[in-house]
C-alpha cells in the first residue's frame, strides 16, 4: 500500500481516529512540517481544533546526532540523563545549547502561528500527528513534553511507522495508532508516492484554514 501524498495519508488515519469526532475534549497537535498536512485532514474530517507542537533536539557538542535531550512548545525541556551521565555534559553546556535551540523553536512557533495563541492541552485528549515514524525519537520526545503540560490523555497517530516503533510507543503513551507498519519498513517516504518536503508557506496556510474551517463538511463520511 502507498499513500498517493500526505492529504491522502490524512484521510485514511482519520478513519482509524473517528471515535474521537466532534468532541470538546479533544485537540489535534502535529509535528511541523511534515505532520501539518496529515493533521489537516484529520482535523477537518473530525472537526477537531488544530495546532502545532514543535520539538527542538538537544544534541551533543560535536556529536549533534547524539540527543542529550529535547525542548519542546510551552518551555518544555526534557533530558536524556543517560547520555548526559554517559559523556560528562556539564549543566553549562546543556543551558548553552538549550538557549540556542530555545531561540529558534520560538523563532518558528511566531513564523508558523502568525501571533494566533497556542491551544492550551490542560486536562484534553491530544492527539499528536505525523507524517510516519521510523525510530520515534521526536515523536517520544514531544510525548514527554506534553505530559509535563498535564494532558489527559495522549495519543501518537501516524500514517505508517516501522512496527517495532509503534510497539515501543504504545507502552509510553495512552494509544499509539499506525495506520500502516509493513515488514520491511525501509523508510517513511518509501510508502508515499509524494513525499516531497512540506513548505513553510504550506503549513501556514494550513493552519489558517484550519482556524476558519472548523465545520460539518466531512463528518458524514463516516455516518
Amino acid at each position: 500500500m502507498l499513500f498517493r501524498d500526505r492529504a491522502e495519508a490524512g484521510q485514511i488515519l482519520a478513519a482509524k481516529l473517528k471515535q474521537y469526532a466532534r468532541r470538546p475534549d479533544i485537540v489535534i497537535l502535529a509535528l511541523p512540517r511534515g505532520g501539518v498536512p496529515v493533521a489537516y485532514q484529520v482535523a477537518t474530517m473530525l472537526d477537531l481544533p488544530l495546532d502545532i507542537f514543535l520539538v527542538r533536539k538537544l544534541g551533543v557538542p560535536g556529536q549533534e546526532e547524539l540527543a542529550m535531550g529535547a525542548i519542546a512548545s510551552g518551555g518544555i525541556k526534557v533530558s536524556n540523563e543517560d547520555i548526559i551521565r554517559a559523556l560528562h555534559i556539564p549543566q553549562s553546556v546543556i543551558d548553552d545549547v538549550a538557549a540556542k535551540e530555545q531561540r529558534e523553536l520560538e523563532r518558528r512557533e511566531k513564523f508558523y502561528r502568525q501571533d494566533a495563541p497556542a491551544i492550551d492541552v490542560t486536562n484534553k485528549t491530544v492527539i499528536l500527528i505525523d507524517d510516519g515514524l521510523a525510530t520515534g525519537a521526536t515523536m517520544r520526545a514531544a510525548a514527554a513534553a506534553l505530559k509535563q503540560q498535564n494532558a489527559k490523555k495522549i495519543v501518537v497517530a501516524v500514517p505508517v511507522a516501522a512496527e517495532s516503533t509503534c510497539q515501543e510507543l504504545e507502552t509510553e503513551v495512552d494509544e499509539a495508532v499506525c495506520a500502516l507498519t509493513p515488514e520491511p519498513f525501509y523508510g517513511v517516504g518509501y510508502w508515499y508516492d509524494d513525499f516531497s518536503q512540506t513548505t513553510d508557506e504550506e503549513v501556514i496556510d494550513l493552519l489558517k484554514k484550519s482556524r476558519g474551517e472548523i465545520t460539518e463538511n466531512s463528518w458524514r463520511d463516516f455516518k
